[in-house]
């Protein structure tokens, strides 16, 4: 897919349906000229409501969308008939996508399960009809209630992909060329920075029928919490992954002095991106023989499982494959225990 269609942000004017109005009716027959009221309800405005579609994967759909409107409620009719609800306006998104108040910024709603529906702005209740208010002194009841109006609110769509296994790294780290070999993603690939100007996804293909879900995000650059570089941008993708590859090429003059800078820029942007499991990939290693490996082993960071990788020749892939596998089953037996 072209990178211009990853789109991963929208901005949208959202108004529900107002309430119809209840009715002002008294029943009138051959027999009985003087009948009581019998106006009915007006029907509840249309909601906004927001569906997750797992067949969606950007917010392109929504790119040119600026306006979701659904229909306003009916007004009750006489023999205390209700008047008909405005149809709901459905808002189709990824899952992993979260909405939020433009104004204030406060979460509105999150999307993760296909099928679910969240009402994101409820219509207009329809407004009480008139024998609603009769009353043994009140016989008559000449008014009814008009119906609620609508709800107008400005929101911010955005996604976070769901992804198993996060890619961290700088620029021409080679997260996009290992993607292309471990899955049938094919991001654009070339020698300079910011190649991988979208996230990219891709499907790895395990043992026995198994797979996991990778994502390829656009490099980090010191400063990339503050804006520098494509910014924070694409951070907010990693808080989905449930474990994070850190990817450092071999001819890196310093391993660990890089490995805490991408850390470091990640803790600016969220703390609790720290908690996640963290692997390390040493790429490149198709320039190393076995004396510069084991050199270069002593610049890593204790505690952090790491492999030497080439996707080059594709050594040491499957055992970076294993690696994953095993920390993601970790992951799962930890998430059931928990349950």
């Amino acid at each position: 897919m072209a990178s211009s269609n990853f789109i991963d942000y929208v901005k949208i004017n959202c108004k529900s349906g107002a309430g119809g109005a209840g009715s002002m009716h008294f029943r009138r027959e051959k027999f009985a000229p003087q009948g009581g009221p019998d106006g009915g309800d007006g029907g509840r405005g249309g909601h906004i409501i927001l569906r997750g579609n797992a067949q969606l994967w950007t917010l392109l759909h929504l790119k040119y969308t600026k306006h979701v409107f659904a229909e306003k409620g009916e007004g009750g009719q006489g023999s205390n008939c209700t008047g008909k609800q405005g149809k709901d306006a459905y808002v189709e998104v990824p899952l992993g996508t979260i909405v939020k108040d433009a104004e204030t910024g406060e979460k509105m709603a999150e999307i993760s399960e296909d099928g679910q529906e969240i009402i994101l702005i409820k219509g207009g209740r329809g407004g009480l009809g008139n024998i609603n208010f009769k009353t043994a002194t009140n016989q008559a009841p000449r008014y009814a209630q008009p119906g609620e109006d609508l709800t107008e609110k400005w929101v911010v769509i955005e996604l976070k992909l769901l992804a198993d296994v996060g890619l961290v790294g700088f620029p021409n780290a080679g997260k996009s060329t290992l993607l292309s070999v471990v899955s049938a993603a094919k991001p654009e690939i070339a020698d300079y920075p910011f190649t991988t100007l979208v996230p990219n996804l891709g499907v790895v293909s395990y043992r026995n029928s198994q797979s996991f879900v990778m994502a390829d995000i656009p490099g980090i650059i010191e400063g990339a919490s503050e804006g520098k570089g494509l910014g924070v941008r694409f951070l907010r993708h990693i808080e989905r992954n449930s474990v994070l590859l850190f990817m450092i090429p071999a001819d890196s003059k310093d391993i660990g002095k890089d490995y805490n800078i991408l850390l470091d820029e990640l803790k600016k942007y969220n703390p609790e991106l720290l908690d996640k499991k963290r692997l390390l990939a040493i790429t490149k290693a198709d320039l190393l023989d076995d004396e510069l490996q084991t050199a270069l082993t002593k610049e890593v960071p204790e505690n952090v499982p790491f492999v030497f990788i080439s996707s080059l020749t594709n050594s040491g892939v499957d055992k970076l494959k294993d690696l994953i596998w095993k920390n993601l089953e970790v992951k799962e037996i930890s998430r059931k225990a928990i349950e």
